[in-house]
């Protein structure tokens, strides 16, 4: 699987919506760390079929990472069934994010 990139207007169906645990990925550009964490989500996103990754820029959806309390990035949020289940705030190993997502 690939990184999808969600805004606001596809949110619930890609993330709320999904059948499959989802990984959201809050980041921005200008973040060294978020910079460091992408391919480390894209090498997770590309050995993983239990869970979809998402990315989210929090300068132009700065209205989603209000509405979920992403106040530092990198932040990652695991979503089940539409609900919040697990988070973790700034730069993790591949394995901790496999351990988040229940990845093998």
């Amino acid at each position: 699987m690939t990184i999808i990139e969600v805004n606001k207007d596809n949110f619930d169906k890609e993330v709320l919506g999904s059948e499959k645990q989802v990984l959201a990925d809050f980041n921005a550009n200008w973040c060294g760390p978020c910079k460091m964490l992408k391919p480390i989500l894209e090498e997770v996103a590309a050995n993983n079929d239990s869970a979809k990754i998402v990315s989210i820029n929090v300068d132009d959806e700065d209205e989603l990472a209000e509405k979920y309390n992403v106040s530092s990035i990198p932040c990652l949020i695991v979503f089940k069934d539409g609900k919040e289940i697990k988070r973790n705030v700034g730069l993790m190993s591949k394995d901790a994010i496999e351990d988040m997502i229940g990845g093998e």
